[in-house]
């Protein structure tokens, strides 16, 4: 890979912050947290420490914070139609969720498949309000409690979905609400304390920090999910497993960076309109989805029609740009988005291709960016020429 690089794919992962590459390279020798003498406990103070910062990013209580091995497992651990209540036990009948989610969250958890209801978008990406209220109101609550979970903002077309408007249908059906805030956290703020969420999933290495680390961040510690993963204990009984204070430290570091970043969001979100000025300038009828509804302020999903998503996104790269088509969850695999499919696109979705930036995106980067979408407009007219 000689030559200058643009990374222009922070939903898929942030680079790691200077902050907490420190915070794990101090924290790499520490000793068993559960353990009660002095390195022990020095070890406890590292993730204690980290979960104050995590729970500050959201408007928290510490305590409320249950870290995990990631987002998917914070899903799958929500995910589930068994729940306790002190030393009662609770059922959730059915699962409730967005067709525009994130695969960790679409494929139900621990939700059997007929226990799934999947709720559509309008073309916009916003979910169809009316839908989920109708489908709320046809839950039959003898059978146990509607179980919801949405995502705050898409992985793919950065779209903010309206939570405050989700929660009062959630609510008034007497539903529990689960809000994937994987993307969305240090993009937009996020208030537990304003009640519009009873759960949170959270993912560091979208923010800045380690990968191989998340949080469950409830309301309250009323009640919480039969535990995924069960061991020693550790967690509060929530999550077992001997936690790994490097990447817990790590995680910590960069929910602090992350929220002094949401002061200068702005910044980010004028580079993203210069990338889409580009784009519009150098390709005059690609498509920029979810322009139509609040977005993040780093993300920019498009289309060149005639070019497929993968042949795109190998040119950008041999170009020195690392973009995505999509989601980077399946694997490298690369296809029709899913999410494009739900808002009604579904020819277009075969060049989708999304640029997500952050603070540390520079001019330098969306140079190379333009150089790179020029390259490939010109041979898309040469093409057109030919035929």
């Amino acid at each position: 890979m000689a030559g200058p690089r643009a990374y222009l794919d922070y939903n898929a992962s942030a680079p790691l912050l200077a902050a907490a590459r420190a915070a794990m390279i101090a924290a790499l020798d520490a000793a068993n947290p559960s353990s009660v003498h002095a390195e022990g406990r020095a070890a406890r103070r590292l993730i204690e420490n980290a979960r104050r910062d995590v729970a500050a990013l959201v408007n928290a209580k510490a305590e409320h914070v249950v870290f995990t091995s990631g987002a998917t497992e914070a899903a799958s651990t929500l995910l589930t139609p068994d729940w306790q209540m002190g030393r009662g036990t609770v059922r959730m009948s059915r699962l409730y969720v967005c067709e525009a989610d994130h695969p960790c969250v679409l494929n139900g958890g621990r939700f059997p498949a007929a226990q799934v209801t999947l709720i559509g978008v309008e073309g916009n990406g916003i979910i169809k309000l009316d839908a989920l209220a109708a489908a709320l109101a046809a839950h039959d609550k003898a059978d146990g409690l509607p179980l919801v979970a949405i995502h705050a903002a898409n992985n793919e077309t950065g779209v903010i979905q309206p939570v405050d408007r989700i929660a009062e249908i959630v609510k008034a059906a007497g539903g529990i609400l689960i809000i994937d805030a994987v993307q969305a956290v240090g993009r937009i703020p996020l208030d537990m304390s304003a009640g519009y969420a009873d759960y949170l999933i959270l993912s560091s290495h979208k923010v800045g920090g380690p990968k191989g680390v998340g949080a469950i961040v409830a309301a309250s510690d009323l009640m919480m999910p039969r535990p995924l993963v069960t061991g020693g204990g550790q967690e509060k009984g929530h999550r077992g497993g001997t936690e790994n204070p490097a990447a817990i430290a790590g995680f910590g570091a960069a929910a602090r960076e992350a929220l002094t970043g949401l002061n200068s969001i702005e910044a980010v979100a004028r580079r993203r309109d210069e990338i889409e000025a580009i784009v519009k300038t150098l390709v005059p009828d690609a498509e920029i989805f979810g322009t139509g509804a609040p977005r993040l302020a780093n993300t920019t999903f498009f289309a060149i029609a005639g070019i497929k998503a993968e042949t795109a996104q190998i040119a950008f790269d041999l170009a020195g740009v690392a973009l995505s088509a999509g989601s980077a969850c399946s694997s490298g695999k690369v296809g029709p988005s899913h999410v494009l499919k739900a808002m009604g696109r579904h020819s277009d979705s075969l060049g989708a291709l999304r640029v997500s930036i952050g603070h540390a995106t520079s001019a330098e980067d969306i140079e190379l960016f333009r150089t790179a979408l020029a390259g490939i407009a010109s041979r898309r007219a040469g093409r057109e020429e030919a035929a």
